[in-house]
C-alpha cells in the first residue's frame, strides 16, 4: 500500500508543478489579449491546482484507509496527471 501511496504523492507533486507552469503561461497570455476564455482557464486550473495541494496535504498526512481506497485514489490522481500532461504540452506548443 506504501507503494500505491508514494505514487499518488508523486502525481499529484507533478499535478502542482505543471499546473502553476500552465497558470504562469496562462497569465502571461491573458495580460497580453486579455481574452475571457484564459482567464476562466486560469481560474479553472487555480482550482485544480488548490485540489492538487489538499490531495498531497492529505496523502502525508492520511489516516488509516482501506487498501481499495488508496487504489482508487492513486488511479485518479495518475489520471488527472495525464490530463494535466496533455494539456501543458499543448499550451507550450
Amino acid at each position: 500500500m506504501s507503494l500505491m501511496l508514494d505514487a499518488a504523492r508523486l502525481a499529484a507533486g507533478l499535478n502542482i508543478v505543471l499546473l502553476l507552469i500552465v497558470i504562469g503561461v496562462w497569465a502571461r497570455t491573458y495580460r497580453e489579449i486579455k481574452a475571457p476564455f484564459t482567464l476562466a482557464s486560469m481560474v479553472f486550473a487555480g482550482f485544480l491546482l488548490a485540489e492538487n495541494i489538499v490531495a498531497l496535504y492529505f496523502y502525508f498526512n492520511a489516516p488509516a484507509m482501506p487498501t481499495v481506497a488508496v487504489q482508487v485514489m492513486m488511479l485518479l490522481q495518475i489520471l488527472e496527471t495525464a490530463g494535466i500532461s496533455v494539456l501543458a504540452y499543448v499550451t507550450w506548443q
